[in-house]
């Protein structure tokens, strides 16, 4: 399944599934579902609402099913409870930043107002002139988790999608830290939608690329993730407890822009394309201030 968020007609955000002929409005009476516990029922596998979605999608009644293009997405879990991210977590990628390969995941995060989704420009902050990009594998929690084994942890996705870390270079590396320059407005893209593990296949064989105006950048493969998706989950899960809607971005491979000789930087007019097999593409353009 594609699990999604759009705006609707009256402003309102609502969740919704890809479905034949369009996207199913999970909001619609014409549904009757229950009401979700609070907005994280939307990505709880175990919310009574998130069930009851599921067989709604099996057999969508006509008048509920919005054509793909009448409708405005956004980022799939518009404001995560927590935003997680791993650092250096592809060998190549930790070799061609000078630092050496990490004997157990980096963990930094990004603030929530940093997300955006598919089509939704990237402005350029006031004060930088190095913005890059990361293309990275998205996933996104459907289980509370708590020192979870990684068997339990894999239990427990809702599923995945791509993110662009996009990254403030001369922020992040002036203040020795990299809050700042991860949590710009904007810097967290994501989308176009969440799918489930049974469509996305293996989360550690998928290919991964990034392209800037049609040129590829990056080029690899999540097979090359130095700490999988399991091993990820189960090591946050060990110090914070995980909950639904929660993103975890698990890294970027090779081909960052501040890495490239001559460096390549974000520019206004550039257009944005993080690709993930089986994930589909999310486009992003780019705009100065």
């Amino acid at each position: 399944m594609k699990f999604l968020t759009f705006r609707g007609a009256e402003g309102r955000l609502h969740p919704g599934v890809a479905v034949d002929g369009g996207v199913l409005d999970l909001l619609h009476p014409a549904l009757r579902l229950p009401e979700p516990c609070g907005c994280m029922g939307w990505w709880d596998l175990d919310d009574p609402w998130h069930q009851a979605a599921r067989r709604a999608a099996a057999a969508p009644p006509e008048e509920a099913v919005l054509p793909a293009g009448s409708i405005s997405l956004q980022a799939p879990v518009p404001r995560p409870g927590k935003f997680l991210c791993i650092g250096l977590n592809y060998r190549d990628h930790a070799e061609e930043s000078g630092m050496e390969v990490p004997e157990s995941p980096v963990c930094f995060s990004k603030f929530g107002t940093s997300v955006i989704g598919p089509e939704a420009p990237v402005l350029l902050p006031p004060g930088s002139r190095q913005v890059d990009y990361e293309a990275e594998l998205g996933v996104v929690v459907g289980r509370r988790l708590r020192q979870a084994m990684p068997e339990e942890a894999l239990a427990g996705v809702l599923g995945y999608t791509c993110i662009n870390d996009v990254s403030a270079r001369d922020f992040q590396f002036a203040d020795g830290q990299w809050q700042r320059g991860k949590s710009c407005d904007t810097f967290g893209p994501m989308g176009p939608w969440i799918v489930s593990p049974d469509e996305a296949g293996d989360p550690q064989d998928l290919a991964i690329r990034f392209r800037l105006n049609g040129a590829t950048l990056q080029d690899s493969s999540t097979s090359q993730l130095i700490f999988g998706v399991a091993e990820l989950l189960s090591f946050l899960s060990g110090f914070t407890t995980l909950e639904p809607g929660d993103v975890i971005a698990t890294g970027t491979p090779p081909g960052v822009g501040f890495a490239r000789k001559p460096p390549v930087f974000l520019q206004d007019g550039d257009l944005m394309e993080v690709e993930i097999e089986n994930l589909g593409v999310l486009r992003n353009p780019v705009r100065g201030r």
